[in-house]
C-alpha cells in the first residue's frame, strides 16, 4: 500500500510513513517548555528535509490527549498558523502563554523563544 510520493517519486509504504512519524514525534518531544520551533525546523531536526507541510498535516492528525508539545510548533517567522478563535488556535495560545511565550499580532518572537537542539 502506498500513501504519498517521496521527493524522489518513490512511493512511501506504510512502514516508511510510520518511520517518518516516529522521527517527527521524537524530534518534537525534545522541544523544551517555553521554546518554539517552526514546521520547517522540526522537519529538518527529524531528518525529513524540507517537509514542513507534511509536518503540519501529521501534527493535525495527533490523537486527542497526546502529550507531545504540538503547541510549540509555529510557522515561518514565528507566525501562529492556527486560527485565533478556533479550538486548536485558542488552546495553542493558552498553552504558550502558560509557558511564558507571548505573541504579538499572531507572532512569537523567534529570537527570544526559538529553539534549536544545539542551543540548549
Amino acid at each position: 500500500m502506498t500513501t504519498r510520493q517521496a521527493s524522489d517519486n518513490a512511493p512511501l509504504t506504510v512502514t516508511d510513513l510510520q518511520a517518518r512519524r516516529d522521527a517527527l514525534y521524537l524530534a518534537l518531544a525534545q522541544v523544551p517548555e517555553g521554546k518554539v520551533v517552526t514546521y520547517g525546523e522540526l522537519a529538518s531536526m527529524a531528518g525529513l528535509g524540507r517537509a514542513a507541510r507534511w509536518v503540519g498535516r501529521a501534527l493535525s492528525q495527533l490523537p486527542d490527549g497526546t502529550t507531545l508539545p504540538w503547541h510549540r510548533v509555529v510557522a515561518a517567522g514565528g507566525r501562529l498558523s492556527l486560527a485565533d478563535g478556533s479550538p486548536s488556535g485558542v488552546e495553542q495560545r493558552a498553552r504558550l502563554r502558560v509557558e511564558g511565550v507571548l505573541s504579538h499580532n499572531d507572532r512569537v518572537d523567534i529570537r527570544r523563544h526559538g529553539w534549536r537542539p544545539s542551543a540548549q
